[in-house]
Order: structure tokens, then C-alpha cells, then sequence
């Protein structure tokens, strides 16, 4: 392996680290139920969508964080959730997450960019399917 082929693998590493970073942010506030964690990790531009309950739902970042409490959910402890992938090409990022929340799971889809050294989530679209 080249000197090249070195850096260009630790630069990818240090960014999917980033990626992985910003998504344990978005995983830490589901857990908490603290919506600064969402804050910390979504660009303030972002939109988060998906259909719930049949209807199309479109949240900006400040009616998503409206939905977070400040406080676990009672089940908070029977909670799962996982990172299931990251692929980043420069700046751009997508990924992938599972979240099952008691009789539903999500499957969550990432856009994310890295902006001033930061990787953040520019949007979210989603998928609850009820058990």
C-alpha cells in the first residue's frame, strides 16, 4: 500500500468516524428524550419526513425537537437501536438506522454534509412499520 493509499484511507476513516459521531447524537436523543442532542447533530435548515399513521408528516428541526420531552421514554430500557451503515463520498454522506421503539420500527435514511470540519444530518426521511 502506498503512502497515498494510507492517507486516503485515514481521511475516509476519520470521516465515517464523523459520520458515526453525529448519528450517536441523533441515537442519544431518542434515548434521553433531550432535544438539544438533535439540535447538536441536524444543520437548523434540515427537514425531517415520513409517513405517519398513513399521512405524509414534514417537521422542521424546531417542531421534530418540539416532540422530545426532556425525558426517556417509560420504555426506554426494552428500546433498540443500531446504525446499520454509512457511505461517504467528500462532504456527503448517506446512512442508514434502525430504531425499534416498542410495537414499531423505524428505519431511518441520512443525508448528511460536512460543514466547517463538522458532519451534520441535513435531512431525515423515515419508515415506522407497526409489528
Amino acid at each position: 500500500m502506498t503512502d497515498h493509499n494510507r492517507l486516503v484511507e485515514t481521511a475516509e476513516d476519520a470521516d465515517r468516524a464523523g459520520v458515526r459521531v453525529a448519528l450517536e447524537h441523533y441515537l442519544r436523543g431518542h434515548a434521553t428524550g433531550d432535544p438539544s442532542h438533535m439540535r447538536k447533530t441536524f444543520l437548523p435548515t434540515a427537514h425531517i419526513e415520513g409517513i405517519r399513521e398513513g399521512a405524509f408528516t414534514s417537521w422542521t428541526l424546531d417542531e421534530y425537537c418540539a416532540l422530545f420531552g426532556g425525558a426517556p421514554a417509560a420504555d426506554e430500557a426494552a428500546r433498540q437501536r443500531r446504525i446499520d451503515s454509512i457511505d461517504v463520498s467528500g462532504t456527503a454522506a448517506i446512512a442508514a438506522a434502525t430504531l425499534v421503539h416498542g410495537p414499531v420500527t423505524f428505519t431511518d435514511y441520512f443525508v448528511l454534509l460536512k460543514v466547517d470540519g463538522e458532519w451534520k444530518i441535513a435531512n431525515k426521511v423515515f419508515h415506522g412499520q407497526r409489528a
